[in-house]
C-alpha cells in the first residue's frame, strides 16, 4: 500500500508521468475500433427485445428441474396448444425449477389455453403477464425521451459550470461511445433488453460523467491563469491532471466495478435470468467503458479542441520560444566557434624585484652571524 500511495503522490506531484495527451491518437483509434465493432453488432444481430418493449405474453411456469429437457417439453406444450400466434416460442431458464416462456400478443382465451397445455406437459404452476405492443411502444418511447433529456441536461450543466463548451462536446462524445459500447456488448451476448437495461444505461452515464467533471474540474484548476504562463502549455497542464486524478479514477472503477462483478455472476450462475441478470450487465460494460472513457477520450478530446483557440496556440508558441531560449543559452559555452572569454593576467609589483628578508632559525635568534 505504501508504494501505490508513493506512486500515486509522485503522479500528483509530476515526477511520474504518463503522456495521455501526447499519444491521443492511438487511444482515439482504440475507442474507435471498438465502436465500430459494437455498432456493427447491434446493426447486424439487432437487440434481443424483452417482452415489455416488443409485446406479447411471458409464461412463468415452476417444473421440477430446469434443464434442456424440461425447456423442450415446454416448447412442444406450448406448440401443441392449438394457437397458431404462440409458435416459436423464447424460453430461458431461471434458476433451478423456473422456466418462461415468451410468445406474440395473445388474447387472453388463447393464453389460457398455452397455460392448460404447459400443466399438462409436467408444470405444476404457471402464471402469465400479457403485455400488450401499445405498452411496449410506450415504454421504448419513454426510455428515449429519458435518455434525450439527460444528455440535453449534461450538455448544459457542463457548460455552465465549466463555462466552457468544448468540455460539454468531449462530455457528450464520452458518454455516446460508452452507450454504443454498452449496446454492442447486448446485441452481441443476446441478453434481453428490458426496462432494466434502460436503468442500467442511465445508471452508468452518470458514473461516467462524474469521473469525467472530476478530471474535468482538476483540468480548469491547473490551467487557471495559462495565458500569462511562460513554462507550461494548456496541454502539459491538463496531461499532469490526468495524473493527478488517475489513481483515484482506478480505485473508484474498481470499488464500483466489485460488487457489480458479483450481481452479474450471481444474476448469470445462480439466477439464470431476471431483471438482475440485465441490470448487472448494463453496469459492469457502461462503468468499464466510463472509467476507460473519461481518462482516455474525454480529457483529450477537450484539450484537442481547447488547443485551437488562437490564445492557447500563442501561449504554446511563447512557452517553446522560451525553452528554445533557455537551451541555446545553456549550450552557447561550447557552441562550435565560440571565443573563450580573455583570461586576467597579473602583472608583477615592483616589490616582486627587492630582495626579500629570510627568516633564521629560532636557535640562530639573538646571536652574531658568524
Amino acid at each position: 500500500m505504501s508504494r501505490i500511495s508513493t506512486f500515486g503522490q509522485h503522479l500528483y506531484e509530476g515526477r511520474v508521468s504518463f503522456d495521455f495527451i501526447g499519444r491521443r491518437k492511438v487511444f482515439y483509434a482504440i475507442s474507435a475500433a471498438i465502436v465500430v465493432i459494437a455498432a456493427l453488432a447491434f446493426i447486424v444481430r439487432g437487440f434481443n427485445y424483452g417482452v415489455e418493449f416488443k409485446g406479447g405474453v411471458e409464461f412463468t411456469a415452476k417444473v421440477a428441474v430446469a434443464n434442456v429437457e424440461s425447456s423442450d417439453a415446454m416448447i412442444e406444450a406450448v406448440e401443441d396448444s392449438g394457437v397458431p400466434d404462440a409458435g416459436d416460442p423464447t424460453v430461458q431458464t431461471s434458476g433451478k425449477d423456473t422456466i418462461r416462456i415468451q410468445t406474440k400478443a395473445l388474447s387472453q382465451d388463447e393464453a389460457t389455453k398455452v397455460t392448460e397445455s404447459l400443466k399438462k406437459a409436467g408444470a405444476t404452476e404457471v402464471s402469465q403477464n400479457l403485455i400488450g405492443p401499445t405498452y411496449g411502444k410506450q415504454v421504448a418511447t419513454k426510455a428515449l425521451t429519458g435518455l434525450l433529456v439527460f444528455l440535453g441536461i449534461v450538455v448544459v450543466f457542463i457548460w455552465v459550470y465549466f463555462r466552457e463548451w468544448r468540455m460539454s462536446v468531449a462530455g457528450i462524445v464520452a458518454l455516446v461511445h460508452d452507450l454504443v459500447i454498452t449496446a454492442g456488448v447486448y446485441a452481441l451476448s443476446g441478453f434481453e433488453v428490458t426496462p432494466a437495461t434502460v436503468t442500467g444505461l442511465l445508471t452508468i452515464l452518470g458514473f461516467s460523467l462524474y469521473d469525467t467533471v472530476v478530471v474535468f474540474d482538476k483540468v480548469r484548476e491547473n490551467t487557471k491563469g495559462i495565458l500569462t504562463s511562460t513554462t507550461k502549455t494548456y496541454a502539459e497542464q491538463a496531461n499532469l491532471a490526468l495524473n493527478q486524478t488517475l489513481v483515484r479514477s482506478i480505485n473508484t472503477s474498481i470499488t464500483a466495478l466489485l460488487p457489480v462483478a458479483a450481481l452479474l455472476f450471481a444474476g448469470i450462475v445462480i439466477l439464470g435470468t431476471g431483471p438482475l441478470k440485465d441490470l448487472a450487465l448494463a453496469l459492469f460494460v457502461g462503468m468499464l467503458a466510463g472509467a476507460y472513457s473519461s481518462i482516455f477520450l474525454a480529457t483529450p478530446l477537450a484539450s484537442q479542441l481547447k488547443e485551437r483557440e488562437p490564445a492557447i496556440k500563442a501561449q504554446a508558441a511563447r512557452v517553446m520560444a522560451r525553452r528554445a531560449k533557455e537551451a541555446n543559452d545553456a549550450d552557447a559555452p561550447v557552441a562550435a566557434g565560440a571565443v573563450a572569454a580573455p583570461s586576467r593576467t597579473v602583472r608583477p609589483t615592483g616589490a616582486a624585484k627587492r630582495a626579500q628578508p629570510s627568516r633564521k632559525p629560532r636557535s640562530q635568534r639573538g646571536k652574531g652571524g658568524s
